[in-house]
Parts: C-alpha cells; sequence; structure tokens
C-alpha cells in the first residue's frame, strides 16, 4: 500500500514538474523574435528577395556576349552528279545533233554523309537602351521586394504586439475579477454574520449574492478570453495553440506604464520611412524604365556577330572527305518599324502617371494616419491621467465604504456601489494603460519606425 501511495505521489509530482517546465516566460522581444521567425508570409517575402536577387544577376547577362555551339549530321540516299552522263552536240550546218557519252563517275561527288560543326558568337552593340533600362527595372525589382519584406516585417511586429498586449490586459483583469469575487465573498460572508445578528437583512444578503455572482460570470468570461488570446499569441509565434506561457508583463507585480508628454507628428520622418512610400517610388521607376523599353523599339539595333564553322566533306580543296573550316565576321543593324509600338509607348506612359498619382495619394493617406495616430496617443494618455486620479478616488471611497459597513454606519448596497466603483476605475486604468503602450506602437509604425 505504502509502496503504491510513493508511486502515485512520484506520478503526481512529474506531471507537475512538467507542466511547470511546459511553461516559459516570454517577454515582448522574444514573442516578435518568434513571430519573425515563423511567420509563413515572411519567409515568402524572403524567397521572392531570393527571386529578384537571381532575376537581377540574369539582366546583366544580356551585356555580355552570347555563345552558341551546334552540330549536324546530314545522311543523303544518292550521291550528287553535277556533271552529266550524255552531253548532246546541237546541230550545225544542218548536221544532226549528237549525244556524247561521257566516263562514268567523271562529275560524281559523294555527300551522302555530311557532317557540320559551328560556333558563333553574338555581341549587342547598341539596342535602343532596352538592356539598361531592363536592368534598371530588375534592380530595383529587388529594391521593391526588400521593402515589401520591411513593410510586412512591421505589420508582423504591430501585431505580435497587439495580441502580446491583449494577453497581459485580459491577465491583469482576471487578477481584478478574482479580487472583487474575494472581497465579494468576504462582504457575504461578514453580511451572513450580521444576518445571524439581526443587524442585517436577507434582501441584504440576496444583493450580495446577486453581486457575487455577476462577478464569478464576469471572471469566467474574462478567464474564455483570455485563454483565446493565448492561442492566437501562440499561433502568431508558431508555437502550439494550447501551451500555457507566461508573459514577463502580466507576471510583474505591477502593470507597467505611464503618461508620456505631447506629440507632435513628423510628417516627414513618415514620408523618408514608410516601405509603403518607397514601394511606390521604387514602381515609379520602374514604369518609367519600362518606358525606356517601349521606345527602344523606335531606334535601330546593332550587333555583332561571329563564328567558326567545320564541315565535312570540305569545300577547301575541291570535296575532300575531312573536317575542315574557317572563321566569319559581321556586323548586323535592324531598323524597326511598326504601327503597334505607338500604342505600346502611349500604355507605359499611362502607367507611369498612374504610379505618381498613386504615390501622391499614398502620401495624403500617410499623413493623415499619422496625425490621427498622434491623436489617438494623446487622447490616450489624458485617458490614462484622469483613469490614475480616479483610481486613487475609487481606492479611497471603498476603504471608507468598509470601514463603515463594518462599523454599521453604511448600507450594503453603497458598499456594493464602492466595490462596483473599484472594479471599473481599476479595469480603466489597465485599458488605459494598454491604450497608451498600442498607440505608441501604431504610431512609430506609421511613421515608419523601427519597432
Amino acid at each position: 500500500m505504502n509502496k503504491k501511495i510513493v508511486t502515485i505521489g512520484f506520478i503526481i509530482i512529474s506531471l507537475l514538474y512538467s507542466s511547470i517546465n511546459a511553461q516559459e516566460l516570454l517577454t515582448l522581444d522574444g514573442c516578435r523574435n518568434l513571430a519573425i521567425e515563423n511567420n509563413k508570409d515572411l519567409k515568402i517575402a524572403s524567397e521572392q528577395e531570393r527571386i529578384a536577387y537571381y532575376q537581377k544577376k540574369e539582366a546583366f547577362t544580356k551585356y555580355l556576349p552570347e555563345f552558341s555551339a551546334t552540330g549536324a549530321y546530314l545522311h543523303l540516299q544518292h550521291k550528287l552528279d553535277i556533271i552529266p552522263s550524255v552531253v548532246t552536240i546541237p546541230s550545225i550546218g544542218g548536221l544532226p545533233s549528237l549525244d556524247v557519252p561521257l566516263p562514268d563517275k567523271l562529275g560524281e561527288i559523294d555527300l551522302r554523309n555530311i557532317f557540320v560543326g559551328n560556333l558563333s558568337l553574338t555581341q549587342p552593340l547598341f539596342m535602343g537602351g532596352r538592356i539598361v533600362a531592363y536592368n534598371d527595372i530588375q534592380k530595383n525589382a529587388e529594391e521593391l521586394a526588400k521593402t515589401r519584406k520591411d513593410a510586412k516585417m512591421q505589420d508582423v511586429i504591430a501585431e505580435t504586439d497587439a495580441a502580446y498586449w491583449q494577453v497581459v490586459s485580459l491577465s491583469w483583469k482576471k487578477k481584478l475579477a478574482e479580487s472583487y469575487v474575494e472581497l465579494l465573498k468576504k462582504m457575504e460572508s461578514d453580511v451572513n454574520i450580521m444576518l445571524e445578528e439581526g443587524v442585517a437583512t436577507k434582501a441584504d444578503l440576496l444583493t450580495v449574492s446577486v453581486k457575487l455572482n455577476e462577478g464569478e460570470m464576469a471572471l469566467t468570461k474574462v478567464d474564455n478570453g483570455l485563454s483565446l488570446s493565448r492561442m492566437l499569441l501562440n499561433q502568431l509565434c508558431g508555437i502550439e495553440e494550447n501551451r500555457q506561457n507566461i508573459l514577463a508583463d502580466e507576471n510583474k507585480d505591477v502593470l507597467a506604464g505611464e503618461a508620456i508628454e505631447p506629440v507632435i507628428p513628423d510628417v516627414q520622418e513618415a514620408l523618408s520611412n514608410r516601405p509603403e512610400i518607397k514601394s511606390l517610388e521604387i514602381a515609379s521607376k520602374m514604369y518609367k524604365a519600362k518606358e525606356r523599353i517601349e521606345f527602344a523599339d523606335f531606334l535601330p539595333q546593332a550587333g555583332l556577330i561571329g563564328g567558326y564553322t567545320w564541315t565535312n566533306p570540305s569545300s577547301r580543296n575541291g570535296f575532300e572527305k575531312k573536317f575542315a573550316g574557317g572563321w566569319n565576321i559581321g556586323v548586323t543593324v535592324k531598323v524597326p518599324f511598326s504601327l503597334g509600338n505607338f500604342p505600346k509607348l502611349n500604355a507605359a506612359k499611362a502607367q507611369t502617371v498612374i504610379s505618381r498619382l498613386q504615390l501622391e495619394d499614398a502620401k495624403e493617406k500617410i499623413e493623415l494616419q499619422v496625425n490621427q495616430n498622434a491623436y489617438k496617443l494623446n487622447e490616450a494618455n489624458k485617458k490614462l491621467i484622469a483613469a490614475e486620479k480616479n483610481l486613487d478616488k475609487a481606492d479611497e471611497n471603498l476603504r471608507y465604504a468598509k470601514v463603515g459597513f463594518e462599523e454599521g454606519v453604511i448600507p450594503s448596497s453603497d458598499v456594493l456601489a464602492a466595490h462596483t466603483a473599484w472594479l471599473q476605475a481599476h479595469s480603466e486604468v489597465i485599458d488605459a494603460r494598454i491604450d497608451v503602450k498600442l498607440s505608441k506602437v501604431y504610431l512609430d509604425k506609421s511613421l515608419g519606425r523601427g519597432l
């Protein structure tokens, strides 16, 4: 029997130890790093950046000569006979025409097996600026991939921060709800004693019990919301959804957060740093380069060609059955002209205009966004200052109400009202402190700062 008890105790301790070890203390930076490491969209953006890098490398090869090597073999059914077997002498001076036979195989050439080999070189000399423009496009495409990745990273960090502070907020509200329930349980116990002593009524007890039930239901809702918020944060961080990690800011004695100085936004900072603006600026450059590519269709194109060709049979000394060859070099010039080039060029110009308008529109929207986020942060600061002042009053009011209730000079309804005001005041302070943190995150993001 004792062995069974020891074994069961050992199992329980092991399970508790495993449960404790399964929990991990996560900081805000730790959550950000995990989210960045595990986010699928960021991984896709990294691969797109690699693609753009190799496409830029490929574009540079357009400046270089192009080499090719070809070989061919041809088998003919018959030999080539360039001299006929019979020559006809036409009639002269009334004499009849005469067919004169020639010796067999006099003009016969054996070309039934032909081998050809060729090395060729093509070097662009002038392509109307097409190659330069194409390289500019691919270079800008790489920069565009980088800025899009930066924008996605900012989105991931902001989303992770919001989920992190949501968990912290609900965790503190859970502690608050637990404290509220404990206060009401203590009050219910006191009212029971007072009811037995005849200094309280059953209605007083029922009122407290109703408030206690409401508090327990609120605690259940907060607990459920906290579980869902933890699952969301775990999903963003790429860890098991049901893992119960402890966040550094929910494990502290006091929820950190204080009001900051009023913010005056610098819109120019946002326009200089925002990856969206950089992306649109790069896109404008790419469309301008595309214009140059379309315009190149109106300009002459020149290239250098050269090569070396081997044949068997060779024709350098009759038709000898051996390999022989020679080199060749030349210049090609092409002057294109097509009525379809004009619409293509005009369409490219229209795309450039569209990209410029999109850039101007984005700047206006970003300016509005920065001012809105600065306003929200300043409002959050004011709310936090007011909430903290109200908190001191609510704490003091509850203290007086509890003392008065214990001395029998304050009714239970006033104490319950003081409890409710205390709960609301503490909840508002939690919301205000979290709101300041998130407002700062969103303002920094709108300004293009590193979060």
